[in-house]
């Protein structure tokens, strides 16, 4: 099972970087998407598997009886989805400003910071 994930971690991330190598912001942001999942997926991992009890300390305990889960990968886990998805959130609300802005989401029509600046009207000479 865990040789699955490890091929299904790096199929995630080779996916990730051809994705974030792509010419629209589009796929870049889809990347960054599998990015994610793939390290999330990569802590899991290497966590161990472990068919155990949830990590719950009873009353009166100080310690983690043996045979539960290690509580340490799954916060891990935990705090990476919540920091993946702002990071997701904020990507896509600066490919959408960049496409209304631009007008398209093909990074190389990304050439200057600033629009050109619109043409100066000269004023026509008057008849006297």
């Amino acid at each position: 099972m865990e040789l699955l994930l490890a091929v299904t971690v790096g199929w995630l991330y080779a996916c990730g970087l051809y994705l974030l190598l792509r010419r629209t912001l589009a796929q870049v942001v889809i990347g960054l998407a599998l990015l994610t999942n793939g390290t999330n997926l990569l802590i899991f991992t290497a966590a161990g598997l472990v068919r155990g009890e949830p990590p719950l300390i009873s009353g009166g305990d100080t310690v983690l009886p043996a045979g539960t889960a290690d509580p340490l990968p799954q916060a891990m886990i935990l705090t990476a989805i919540v920091i993946g998805f702002a990071i997701q959130a904020f990507a896509m609300v600066l490919a959408y400003r960049v496409y209304r802005s631009v007008g398209s989401d093909d990074i190389d029509a990304l050439t200057t910071t600033e629009p050109p600046p619109p043409p100066v009207a000269v004023p026509a000479e008057e008849e006297r």
